[in-house]
């Protein structure tokens, strides 16, 4: 699995011109999932963003994680974290997961998230989504495992 996670002031995604997920202070994360990701890197990634110290403690320092602040993060699957642009013009994506693999581990990631006392919004899984992303320093890390 790779994630982006970018660290926002506020956050949202619309479908369809329909608000479906919107966060304030906290993180977005990008979720790609490739063909052998498991359950145990959606979980691994979980507590590993969940502790993440990308916040400033009371010292101006990078001491502070989402918890710490009272932030959330809104969970947005994207596929085209595995695109392969190495050859010719156009991004290959066979190394993305089939959605059948992908969705059900993304759901695993963000119900993991929760579980370690994050609030967690989504995108919709597979949707054509705007999201609007106020990156807040800017800070914004790529976090991959497997």
């Amino acid at each position: 699995m790779r994630t982006v996670v970018q660290r926002v002031s506020q956050a949202s995604v619309t479908v369809d011109g329909r608000l479906v997920g919107a966060i304030g202070r906290g993180v977005v994360v990008l979720v790609g999932v490739t063909h052998a990701d498991t359950t145990a890197d959606a979980d691994w990634l979980a507590r590993k963003i969940a502790g993440l110290r990308i916040f400033e403690d009371a010292d101006g320092k990078m001491n502070a994680g989402l918890i710490d602040v009272g932030g959330a993060a809104l969970v947005v699957s994207q596929f085209t974290l595995y695109g392969d642009a190495r050859k010719g013009r156009r991004p290959g994506f066979t190394e993305a997961a089939l959605p059948e693999v992908a969705e059900p581990l993304v759901d695993r990631f963000a119900e993991t998230l929760r579980a370690h006392g994050v609030a967690v919004e989504t995108g919709v899984f597979g949707a054509n989504m705007l999201v609007e992303i106020h990156n807040d320093g800017p800070v914004t890390l790529v976090i991959d495992r497997g």
